[in-house]
């Protein structure tokens, strides 16, 4: 396992925001600082494309896509690297600290750890669901918030974001026949199972190469093969220490 410690880098737009009122308020939630070198007082041209590419029409309504067209301030918010025990007590804060954000100012917020974006109304609703949460609802809430899927490679689905929850990254075998139709959605049915099973059962950081995973009782027998980060290098902030776990299968 790679020596490596993830840490969150929050982007966070607005139109006039305050980045020290901005830092304030995230410090509130603990841990959470302001990075003075690429925070800016100014609009950055990039960020159309960028909030595009993480997923952001997913939740995006048009007064989203206004808000980065017409930001004039872009915020960067670092977490502390995180030891693999904190990492889910540091996300849920920093969701929380999300929420305050957009309810005091900011208009836009996308995680460059993972590169995942969503509509100010998503973001207040998973900050919601995870305040209180506990177990399997916690997981549900801090995977939807944070963690980048499904990606296609052209040979698995994948996700991105699993190491700022101190676990590996999920995949599973697909191809491309696989996609149509409800394939999809069954794919990233089990991509989500396999990643709270990841988050909530103690057995999940003893697996073994060629356990076996089902999603129901009576479902499918699936393989499970585990293998280290070699999508990205150790310094990218994508990078998972922890390795990822693939769904195989299912056997014949």
């Amino acid at each position: 396992m790679s020596d490596a410690m993830p840490r969150h880098v929050l982007c966070v737009l607005g139109s006039g925001l305050d980045l020290a009122e901005m830092e304030r308020t995230a410090a509130g939630f603990g841990g959470f600082v302001l990075d003075r070198e690429y925070s800016e007082t100014g609009p950055d041209p990039r960020m159309p494309d960028a909030f595009e590419a993480g997923m952001a029409a997913a939740s995006f309504e048009e007064a989203d896509r206004d808000a980065v067209e017409s930001h004039d301030t872009v915020g960067y918010l670092l977490s502390a690297p995180m030891m693999r025990e904190l990492s889910v007590d540091t996300s849920r804060r920093l969701l929380a600290a999300t929420a305050a954000l957009l309810r005091s100012g900011a208009t836009a917020v996308k995680n460059e750890s993972s590169g995942i974006a969503h509509g100010r109304d998503r973001w207040l609703a998973l900050a919601a669901e995870a305040a209180g949460a506990e177990a399997e609802d916690l997981a549900a809430a801090l995977v939807a918030a944070w963690v980048k899927r499904p990606i296609y490679d052209g040979r698995v689905l994948y996700s991105c974001g699993m190491h700022l929850l101190g676990a590996p990254e999920v995949e599973i075998e697909a191809d491309e026949g696989r996609l149509a139709g409800d394939g999809l959605s069954d794919l990233v049915v089990h991509l989500d199972a396999l990643a709270i099973y990841l988050l909530t059962d103690p057995r999940a950081e003893e697996i073994e190469d060629g356990a076996g995973f089902r999603l129901t009782e009576d479902a499918p027998r699936r393989l499970l093969r585990t293998g280290p980060c070699d999508r990205y290098d150790e310094d990218d902030l994508f990078f998972n220490p922890y390795g990822y776990v693939r769904l195989t299968g299912p056997e014949q």
